[in-house]
């Protein structure tokens, strides 16, 4: 499993019953995950929490707030800034355990020697954005959600990257990637990170295990000549990185080479790596 030991700002202080106890800055928060199967003793740090995101039976949930002084503070990874901001579905606007995935990117990038230009395709908050225009890449940041894309922009801003060569684009990203195609662009470095689940402009039910062989096949055809990577990225319980490394190899027509494996937290409490996602790249 990857991951980083390299977060001063982060930590994932403890897991117990569902639940991960986590540092972001000085803030502490307490959220659920599903991936925290086991009971442990609560030591008296649980008690410290400035606030606790509640499920609710109806579905979703919301923040208990015990003393949370702001709505949104800044943390670092590196020389990466990022707003932190709770959310009414549990997110904070950040995933942590990518930043494996930015160290990797931007060491490609460095490699390359050259102009990179890279695709960020379900771009979020633009962690991955953020890394590759840190190491000089030009990028186009994509997403459907305009809140999320300004969310992007305001964390390249406070990383002093709000003059950087990057594109906010607001779009379905499939769409986007048929439009590129018939325009025949062409990119570098293609990055995807699609959600399990999701519905369309028309309400039509989007599922990840039903799309994802034929999303990466059409955006394998935006790959140009000289590529330095396809990184895909998944949350979905049933895909495994095997599963993710066969469907990119066969997606890429078994050329180059495909790596998979989990990221994960250090959890600093038992010294153990708390699963968080999979990853698979491939590489010319």
């Amino acid at each position: 499993m990857r991951f980083s030991q390299d977060w001063k700002d982060y930590e994932l202080i403890d897991t117990s019953d569902g639940e991960k106890l986590e540092r972001w800055g000085k803030t502490i928060l307490i959220r659920p995950d599903p991936q925290v199967l086991w009971s442990v003793e609560k030591g008296s740090v649980w008690n410290k929490a400035n606030a606790h995101y509640l499920r609710s039976k109806e579905g979703g949930g919301h923040w208990e707030e015990k003393d949370l002084k702001k709505k949104e503070w800044i943390i670092s990874y590196k020389d990466l800034s990022f707003y932190i901001r709770p959310t009414g579905f549990k997110h904070t606007g950040l995933f942590p355990e990518q930043a494996v995935n930015w160290d990797f990117m931007r060491e490609r990038i460095r490699e390359a020697k050259r102009p990179v230009k890279i695709l960020n395709l379900f771009a979020y908050t633009g962690g991955a954005t953020i890394a590759c225009l840190k190491e000089g890449a030009c990028v186009v940041h994509v997403d459907a959600s305009k809140g999320m894309v300004e969310w992007a922009k305001d964390n390249a801003r406070i990383s002093n990257l709000q003059s950087a060569p990057c594109r906010y684009i607001v779009d379905d990203c499939l769409k986007f990637i048929e439009r590129e195609i018939r325009r025949g662009n062409k990119y570098d470095g293609i990055i995807m990170d699609p959600p399990s689940y999701g519905r369309g402009p028309k309400g039509e039910i989007w599922r990840l295990e039903d799309s994802i062989y034929s999303l990466l096949q059409r955006s394998v055809l935006l790959l140009s000549d000289d590529p330095i990577f396809f990184l895909l990225n998944s949350y979905t319980t049933g895909l495994s990185p095997s599963v993710m490394a066969y469907l990119l190899s066969e997606a890429t027509g078994r050329r180059g080479r495909v790596e998979a494996d989990e990221i994960g937290l250090l959890v600093t409490s038992s010294n153990l790596i708390l699963p968080q996602g999979s990853t698979a790249v491939w590489q010319k």
